[in-house]
């Protein structure tokens, strides 16, 4: 009798916790890209774009993302002696879910412009136009993939191939990402990024390091609207100083498979590039 009142008692409590508890959409089977995860149990679309800060959450195995700068607009700071401007087009990363927790990008620069001039001179005098240069990348999430967690991190590797000529950077380059996304509400999350990267300078013919970590907010205004914003810090082995900028980025979830962004980088030192970008994400 003792016994069956204990189970009576302890049954409100284990319901309680069975509901409270959050489900992953892979606690029925293992999934990968020989076995896609079915569509009515993909997480939520978070793609890497709009910010400099990227997601920490992948792509679900044996599922595509593309997500593509439309239109980007980049104008060289005003203290630098030589004045650049570079035009891109339909700049795409195309990601692909291997597993549950690893996803692999191919980065393709479909169209690239960049022109040239002194500080001095009014007219562009160089211009490089074409395919630029193609990037690999795998990222690896380490926590809070399935949303079952406040905290998610991960962690990212690429190498950039030279495959863009003129139009290019002239050599390879390498870099490591950190992302970290914290859900502090319903509406509010914060993210936050650490960047190294090994660049590649065609004028001085050698490697360079870029440190570069980043700190946003996205606050979801509606349903389907949020806004991003985001400081950026950077320091450069070339310049040896660093370089700030605020970044605005409004997201419109149109369905659950495809978000519309469009945003600007607004320098706050005279160093820093200012940018403009419409962009749009589109998962399969």
């Amino acid at each position: 009798m003792k016994t069956l009142l204990c189970l009576l008692l302890c049954l409100p409590a284990a319901a309680s916790a069975q509901t409270d508890q959050k489900t992953s959409p892979y606690d029925s089977a293992q999934f990968s890209w020989r076995k896609p995860v079915p569509r009515q149990q993909l997480r939520d679309l978070k793609p890497d774009r709009p910010g400099v800060t990227e997601s920490p959450f992948t792509v679900d195995a044996g599922h595509a993302q593309l997500e593509v700068d439309a239109f980007r607009l980049i104008n060289s700071g005003s203290e630098q002696e030589t004045r650049e401007r570079e035009f891109h087009v339909a700049y795409s990363m195309l990601k692909f879910g291997l597993s549950r927790n690893t996803d692999f990008h191919v980065e393709l620069p479909v169209y690239s412009n960049l022109k040239q001039r002194p500080a001095t001179a009014s007219e562009w005098q160089d211009r490089n136009a074409g395919f630029g240069d193609l990037s690999l990348r795998l990222k690896q999430n380490f926590m809070g993939n399935d949303g079952d967690k406040p905290v998610a991190l991960a962690g990212i590797a690429y190498v950039r191939l030279p495959t863009g000529g003129a139009a290019g950077r002239g050599g390879v380059e390498y870099g490591a990402l950190l992302p970290l996304n914290v859900e502090l509400s319903k509406k509010w999350n914060l993210e936050a990024q650490l960047e190294a990267d090994l660049n590649y300078d065609r004028d001085e013919a050698h490697h360079y390091w870029r440190w570069q970590p980043s700190l946003a907010f996205d606050y979801q205004i509606t349903k389907k609207l949020g806004l991003l914003a985001e400081g950026v810090a950077r320091w450069e082995s070339l310049q040896q100083q660093w370089q700030t900028a605020l970044n605005l980025a409004p997201f419109l979830k149109l369905t659950d498979n495809l978000q519309l962004d469009a945003g600007t980088h607004l320098a706050l030192d005279r160093q820093i590039d200012h940018e403009y970008f419409i962009g749009v994400t589109v998962r399969r």
